[in-house]
C-alpha cells in the first residue's frame, strides 16, 4: 500500500514569450511532462505544494517568479502502473493548474530520479509533446492563462 495523497498540482512553467519548460520523466523516457507532485500533507497549502515541486525538480525558487493559481481542477484516472503509490482502492486524483512566469528560459537543475532531461519549447510544440491530456490543455490555455494572471 503506497502512501500518496491523490491531489496534485501541475505547474505550467513558462517565459513571457510563451516558452515552456518540460521534463522528460526518468520511470519513462519519452514521457515529457511539466513540474507535476503530489501534497505532502493533507493541510499543505496547494501554492506551497507548487513551490515544493518545482524547487525538488528544477533547482528554481518559486518566490522568485509570479505564480498564479489558474482556478482550474481536473480529476483524472490514475495510469495503474502508478496506482501502488497510493493506499488501496484509489485510482484517481484531483489535480489543481497553476502557472509559474519566468522572464526567460533558466538552466534548471533535474532531480536525477525523477527526471532525464528538460526543454523550452513554444508553448505550441510544447503541449503536442505532452503525454497527460490535462498537461496537454493547460499547456494550450497559456495564452488565454497569462493575460489573466498579469490583472
Amino acid at each position: 500500500m503506497g502512501a500518496k495523497i491523490p491531489e496534485s498540482v501541475l505547474v505550467v512553467v513558462h517565459t513571457d514569450d510563451l516558452q515552456v519548460l518540460l521534463l522528460e520523466r526518468a520511470d519513462h523516457p519519452g514521457y515529457w511532462q511539466s513540474v507535476t507532485g503530489s501534497r505532502a500533507t493533507l493541510d499543505e497549502p496547494l501554492a506551497q505544494t507548487c513551490r515544493r515541486e518545482v524547487l525538488e525538480e528544477t533547482g528554481l525558487d518559486a518566490n522568485e517568479f509570479e505564480l498564479c493559481d489558474w482556478r482550474r481542477e481536473n480529476r483524472y484516472e490514475i495510469y495503474p502502473h502508478w496506482r501502488h503509490r497510493y493506499a488501496d482502492g484509489v485510482t484517481h486524483n484531483l489535480e489543481h493548474v497553476f502557472g509559474l512566469r519566468l522572464p526567460v528560459p533558466r538552466e534548471v537543475t533535474l532531480a536525477p530520479r525523477e527526471h532525464l532531461r528538460f526543454e523550452w519549447l513554444p508553448w505550441e510544440s510544447a503541449a503536442g509533446r505532452c503525454f497527460s491530456w490535462s498537461n496537454a490543455q493547460a499547456i494550450r490555455e497559456l495564452p488565454q492563462r497569462i493575460a489573466q494572471c498579469r490583472r
